[in-house]
């Protein structure tokens, strides 16, 4: 019987403090600096990409994450079986930059085939730049960095101002 209970409680103990995937986003996935904190950019995001009609599911506000399921890129409708560019998923994080600033990434991919042999995250593939969900999760990047404010300008470089020409003996 005690062993049974520390079995309960060590299991308990293992339940992770994020709901977010153990994976981070593709290389290739839309990504911007906006001026709002993770959290709040979390919940921006969510709400702009609704109103774009992209079916946002789980939206993880502590840990600044947000994921739709499979979805139909034509009706919207969910799908239980992921296969083509048709059926997409998106999944953005939003991580801490400089202080009161967010780094939104935000994939959305696509599944080529299915092979069981292989874990699930290796079959997913960023779709391309041109895909309507990439568009609209593109425009919704940009529109919220004109509305929240983006990255801060680069810092003007200085360039050395020119040194005089050493005289030489002809200008005497």
């Amino acid at each position: 019987m005690r062993s049974s209970l520390w079995t309960v409680l060590a299991l308990a103990g293992c339940q992770p403090n994020t709901g977010r995937p153990v994976f981070s986003p593709l290389p290739e996935s839309a990504g911007t600096e906006i001026r709002l904190s993770p959290r709040e950019a979390t919940r921006q995001l969510a709400e702009a990409l609704r109103a774009e009609s992209v079916p946002v599911q789980k939206v993880l506000l502590r840990d600044a994450y947000l994921e739709t399921g499979w979805f139909d890129v034509k009706t919207g409708h969910r799908r239980s079986t992921p296969m083509g560019p048709n059926i997409v998923q998106v999944r953005a994080w939003a991580d801490p930059a400089r202080p009161g600033s967010a780094l939104l990434s935000v994939e959305t991919t696509y599944r080529p085939l299915a092979d069981p042999s292989l874990p699930e995250r290796e079959l997913d593939r960023q779709v391309p730049v041109k895909h309507p969900v990439a568009v609209k999760v593109d425009s919704v990047l940009q529109r919220m960095v004109r509305r929240f404010g983006g990255p801060p300008p680069p810092a003007p470089t200085q360039t050395p101002s020119p040194s005089p020409a050493p005289e030489t003996p002809d200008d005497q």
